[in-house]
């Protein structure tokens, strides 16, 4: 599976920003999908993830309550809904996709887990 970022920016805190990947490939709804991060200097992490159905979600406590992650599974999209933006959250934004097939297993959010990775797209919050 290939994916392709989009919507990343640059915002004030306190706004809000979409940003969506897409995928290629016919087994789009097979894939757990992902969205990590990484800020400069530190290492990636998880932000949120989505099973195949969008019945299991995780999110990294740091963006609980604030962001939301959604699929599309006609449209072979995942995006992520972020509202209440911080500085903190400035980082490159990377989906991520792992073959589950139709189940909603558990996910610990590691990236390591993750075999497939679209090219990342930065998002920048400002005071």
């Amino acid at each position: 599976v290939q994916l392709v970022e989009s919507g990343g920016g640059l915002v004030q805190a306190g706004d809000s920003l979409r940003i969506s990947c897409a995928a290629s490939g016919r087994t789009f709804s097979g894939y757990r999908m992902g969205w990590f991060r990484q800020a400069p200097g530190k290492e990636r992490v998880v932000v949120a993830t989505i099973s195949w159905s969008g019945g299991s979600t995780y999110y990294a406590d740091s963006v609980k309550g604030r962001f939301t992650i959604s699929r599309d599974n006609a449209k072979n999209s995942v995006s992520l809904q972020m509202n209440s933006l911080k500085p903190e959250d400035t980082a490159v934004y990377y989906c991520a996709a792992r073959w589950t097939g139709y189940r909603d297993t558990y996910d610990r959010g590691a990236s390591s887990e993750y075999p497939y990775w679209g090219q990342g797209t930065q998002v920048t919050v400002s005071t």
